[in-house]
């Protein structure tokens, strides 16, 4: 049905890479999704109401936070596809994912007034009443939360929408938790045990998860997460194939929004070669990052000598004293200076966050590995948190 939809009213569909037609998607999705989770809803009410049962109408509450969850992120996608202005010159696209966060507390929220309810049946036990038409509505409504969660997933992947991810994470909790609810319903319906209450409960436990982990997935880009691994390797794969790049390292990743990623980085270049040809090199590489990877990439020349005896034989011996302190660790910026009666060495130490040894102790412990080799050696060393 999506597919169709998008067909019919979405031009150019299949050019994801579009603002245009990603918040077109968006805007698609969160109608759909308000239209099934509405239509969900209120069959369940009627179902919950007919029935007396806390766990259909628990379930039902659920399906209605689901619609203000979709207009939510209608709203937001909405939002978030303005044009860039003065007071937020890299656009509004952390929208998407403010957005996500108030639906993730609605979840909480209900989920705490449902559990009060669940608890309310379990110490009272109603009469419950499953006729066949509301086993038959649990069992389409399964079927659609399925659905939901399935072209959420795919087109989350497609356009690399954390909104859409994290509905069809919720679609698929729903889909389970109607399940146990279809569950509680045949049980009372062939079996007359009262468990209405614990399978609202379990409902209650269903969407808390969605709603912890809707609220991780929407936090994470506020505070700064890690960028993607595969995002990194395309910048140093793309950067690394130009010609008289020879390192890359120092990669920062700012994300303003899915549409709008900052990245800047160093590239190490020969010392010896033109300066004007070296830029247009860097110039060329900061245009193809932004037509491949859609980011606006700014890049540091560093300077290395390719082809002396002497920094090649020292930076050599920096390796292999610095894998020998531990093998995660990494060096970069490598430049040497003479000095009198020795040789100092400049260059970055590149460890990973989590190393057990603190910044003093790293760089003191290296220098005595590298004194050892050679007492002539001056080490300045600047440690690097990858």
């Amino acid at each position: 049905m999506i597919k169709l939809l998008a067909k019919l009213f979405i031009k150019n569909n299949n050019d994801t890479t579009d603002p245009d037609v990603r918040r077109a998607y968006g805007t698609l999705c969160g109608a759909v999704g308000i239209a099934l989770n509405l239509l969900l809803s209120l069959g369940k009410f009627l179902a919950g109401i007919l029935s007396g049962s806390i766990a259909v109408t628990a379930d039902a509450f659920n399906n209605l936070l689901d619609a203000a969850s979709s207009l939510i992120t209608l709203v937001g996608f909405r939002l978030a596809g303005q044009k860039a202005d003065p007071d937020h010159p890299f656009g509004h696209g952390r929208i998407e994912y403010i957005s996500g966060f108030l639906v993730s507390v609605l979840t909480l929220l209900t989920m705490i007034e449902l559990a009060k309810s669940s608890f309310s049946k379990i110490l009272s036990p109603q009469q419950v009443h499953m006729t066949l038409p509301v086993l038959f509505f649990l069992l389409l409504s399964v079927a659609v939360k399925g659905y939901m969660s399935f072209y959420n997933a795919h087109l989350g992947k497609k356009l690399n929408a954390a909104a859409m991810k994290a509905t069809a994470v919720d679609s698929l909790s729903d889909m389970l938790a109607t399940a146990v609810v279809l569950c509680s319903a045949l049980i009372v319906r062939f079996f007359g045990v009262p468990v209405d209450g614990w399978c609202g409960l379990i409902v209650c436990l269903f969407i808390g998860y969605a709603g912890l982990d809707a609220a991780k997935g929407a936090l994470g880009p506020l505070l700064g997460q890690a960028p993607d691994r595969e995002f990194v390797q395309q910048v140093y794969d793309i950067t690394l194939s130009q010609k008289n790049i020879l390192g890359v390292h120092d990669l920062i990743v700012h994300s303003y929004g899915p549409d709008s990623t900052l990245i800047s980085l160093h590239a190490e270049v020969p010392a010896d070669g033109d300066l004007i040809t070296l830029h247009e090199v860097i110039d060329h590489t900061e245009h193809l990052l932004r037509d491949k990877l859609h980011c606006h990439a700014v890049i540091h020349m560093d300077p290395v000598r390719v082809g002396d005896k002497e920094t090649e034989r020292l930076k050599a011996l920096a390796l292999r004293c610095a894998a020998e302190t531990d093998p995660s660790l990494t060096i970069h910026d490598f430049r040497i200076v003479p000095c009198q009666g020795g040789t100092r060495l400049f260059f970055d130490l590149a460890a990973p966050y989590g190393f057990a040894m603190s910044d003093a102790n790293l760089r003191d412990t290296l220098t005595q590995r590298l004194r050892r080799e050679d007492a002539t050696l001056v080490p300045e060393i600047e440690i690097d948190r990858e």
